[in-house]
């Protein structure tokens, strides 16, 4: 892939984007490119975690200049084709059954918040720069919205949607867009050890646990909602790698996945 590097080291892959002279801004290849990586990485059954990592200052500066030329002559049609396969994209980073991590190096800007927002787990480095900054092009950020309000919640999205303001990665942490913020030369041991946690617990269940999470958000408290994660439990008590699972925790061995 001409735009990224994918790279397999026992259960853990890593997704890099490599176009550092660009910012890592993103195109209709590249968006091809990472929707391709994460679907085929999120079926393969040797891997248990995926980062999203990135060469160069910036993580992603959203849209590539040349691609916003091409856009600026669309007709409507193409552009609601051209924004379906960036929403594909999002999507499939989002639900890919394997846990995803953002490894935030460097500034994030406009459709480069979608990908840290799709992500599972965000951790950016002190110096890290974020900003929505649509609404200064007379856009808004329509395709990553669900993602990102999801992130940092409607407030935050509110002001931060409105203003385009730049925040740093303090700002980041407070309104909980990013999981973790820690100096550059800390961020490959911290996401190391998240890698680390995910892959010891049960793929199944970190699947399942992933699903559980995007069920319950924001619905409503219902005997539907209450019938479904009572299913869910259910079902993961009776399946092989819930029963063995409880099994070693109660005779004190290491659980299969380990072995």
């Amino acid at each position: 892939m001409g735009n990224l590097t994918v790279a397999v080291t026992g259960h853990r892959a890593t997704v890099t984007l490599t176009r550092a002279e660009l910012r890592n801004a993103f195109n209709d290849e590249v968006i091809a490119e990472l929707t391709a990586a994460f679907a085929e990485l999120g079926a393969r059954d040797d891997v248990r975690a995926i980062v999203l990592a990135a060469e160069g200052p910036a993580f992603c500066a959203g849209a590539d200049l040349n691609w916003m030329r091409r856009m600026a002559d669309y007709s409507r049609d193409e552009n609601l084709a051209d924004a379906g396969r960036l929403a594909a994209m999002l999507r499939t980073i989002h639900e890919c059954p394997k846990p995803t991590v953002a490894r935030v190096q460097g500034d994030v800007y406009a459709g480069g918040m979608g990908l840290v927002a799709a992500c599972d787990v965000a951790v950016a480095v002190e110096s890290a720069g974020f900003c929505l900054s649509e609404v200064k092009l007379g856009l808004i950020p329509a395709t990553i919205g669900p993602y990102v309000v999801r992130a940092m919640g409607a407030r935050a999205a509110h002001r931060y949607f409105l203003t385009a303001e730049r925040f740093d990665a303090a700002e980041a942490l407070r309104i909980g867009f990013v999981h973790e913020v820690v100096p550059a030369d800390a961020l490959d041991a911290r996401v190391d050890a998240i890698v680390q946690a995910l892959c010891s617990a049960g793929p199944a269940a970190v699947a399942a646990a992933k699903r559980l999470v995007r069920d319950v958000a924001g619905a409503l408290l219902d005997d539907a909602l209450v019938a479904r994660t009572v299913e869910a439990i259910a079902d993961i008590r009776a399946s092989a790698e819930g029963r063995e699972g409880v099994q070693s925790f109660l005779h004190k061995r290491k659980p299969q996945w380990l072995a």
